[in-house]
C-alpha cells in the first residue's frame, strides 16, 4: 500500500523533473539536418542538370525559380516532419501529466528540433551556397564586361584620371602630326570624359577631334566634324542603353531576391508547423507503447 509520504515524494519528483527531453530533441534535429542536407544537395544536382549556359537551351529562369521554391518547401516539410516525429517518439514518457500539457510539450519538442536542425543546415550549406553564388556573379560580371563597351571606357578613364588635362597642355592650333596610337588614346580620353560628365562634347574638344579625324581620313573639316557628331551620338546612345540595361537587371535582381526571401520564409514556417505536428504524432505513439517484463504487462512510467 502506498503511504502519504511516498505519494508526496513521487509528486515532488514529477514536479521537479524537466519537461524537456534534450536527447530526443537533438536526435530529431540530427535526423532533420542530415535529411535536409541530402535533399538540398540533390536539388542542386538536379538544377545544374537542367540548366544550360547556351541561350535557348535548358529550362527558363522562371521555371527554375518556381521549381527551386517548390523543392525548398518539400525539403522543409519532409525533413522537419521526420525530425519532429523522432523528437516526439524518442522522448521520455511523462507520468501523471495532463493531456494538454503533454500536447504542448510535444509541440515544443518538435519546434526545438526544427530550430536546431535549421541552424545546423544553414551553417553547413552557407559555405557551398556562397561559393556557387560567387561563381555565378563572377560569370555574369565577365559577360557584362565583354558586352558593355561603355564600362571599358570608364575603366580606362579611371586608370588615367588626369590624362585629358595633360592632353590639353600639348594641343596646337596648327595641324601638328600625331601618331596613330597617341591620337587614339587622346580621343578615347576625350570621349570618356565627355560621356562620364554631362554627355556633351565641348566645342574645343570637337574641333580637336575633327582635326585628328581629318588628318587620318583625308576628310574636309566639315565632314570630319559631321562624323565626330555622328560617332559621339552613337557612343552616347550605347552608354544610355547600357545604363538602362543595368538598371533593369538591378530591378529584376532586387525583385527576385525579395520573392526568394518571402518564399523561403513561407517554407520555413511550413517546416516549423510540420515538425510540431509530427512531434505530437510521435508523442502519441510513444505514450501508446507498453513494456513486457517477465510476461507481466505494465504501463511504464518513463
Amino acid at each position: 500500500m502506498i503511504t502519504n509520504s511516498e505519494t508526496h515524494l513521487y509528486s515532488a519528483e514529477v514536479e521537479n523533473h524537466s519537461g524537456v527531453s534534450w536527447a530526443a530533441i537533438l536526435a530529431g534535429a540530427a535526423g532533420a539536418a542530415a535529411l535536409s542536407l541530402i535533399l538540398i544537395l540533390l536539388g542542386f544536382g538536379l538544377g545544374f542538370a537542367v540548366v544550360s549556359p547556351w541561350a535557348g537551351s535548358g529550362v527558363s529562369a522562371k521555371a527554375l525559380g518556381i521549381s527551386t521554391i517548390v523543392w525548398l518547401a518539400v525539403t522543409q516539410i519532409v525533413a522537419s516532419g521526420l525530425g519532429g516525429y523522432l523528437a516526439g517518439r524518442l522522448r521520455v514518457k511523462w507520468a501523471s501529466v495532463h493531456t494538454d500539457e503533454v500536447f504542448f510539450r510535444d509541440t515544443a519538442h518538435g519546434f526545438l528540433a526544427w530550430a536546431i536542425a535549421t541552424l545546423v543546415t544553414a551553417t553547413l550549406v552557407a559555405g557551398s551556397v556562397s561559393s556557387m553564388i560567387g561563381g555565378g556573379v563572377q560569370a555574369g560580371a565577365s559577360v557584362v564586361a565583354g558586352t558593355a563597351g561603355a564600362a571599358t571606357t570608364a575603366a580606362a578613364s579611371k586608370a588615367e584620371p588626369y590624362g585629358y588635362f595633360v592632353d590639353t597642355l600639348f594641343r596646337s592650333d596648327t595641324n601638328a602630326a600625331v601618331s596613330d596610337d597617341a591620337s587614339d588614346a587622346m580621343v578615347t580620353r576625350i570621349m570618356a570624359k565627355s560621356l562620364g560628365n554631362d554627355g556633351q562634347l565641348s566645342s574645343e574638344d570637337k574641333t580637336w577631334v575633327a582635326q585628328l579625324v581629318s588628318q587620318r581620313t583625308n576628310l574636309t573639316p566639315a565632314q570630319a566634324e559631321q562624323r565626330v557628331d555622328q560617332v559621339f551620338t552613337q557612343a552616347r546612345q550605347a552608354m544610355d542603353s547600357a545604363k538602362a540595361a543595368a538598371r533593369e537587371a538591378a530591378d529584376q535582381a532586387a525583385k527576385a531576391a525579395a520573392w526568394t526571401a518571402l518564399w523561403m520564409f513561407v517554407a520555413l514556417l511550413c517546416g516549423a508547423f510540420c515538425a510540431s505536428l509530427a512531434a505530437t504524432w510521435g508523442g502519441r505513439s510513444r505514450d501508446a507503447v507498453i513494456v513486457v517484463v517477465d510476461d507481466y504487462v505494465s504501463a511504464p512510467v518513463r
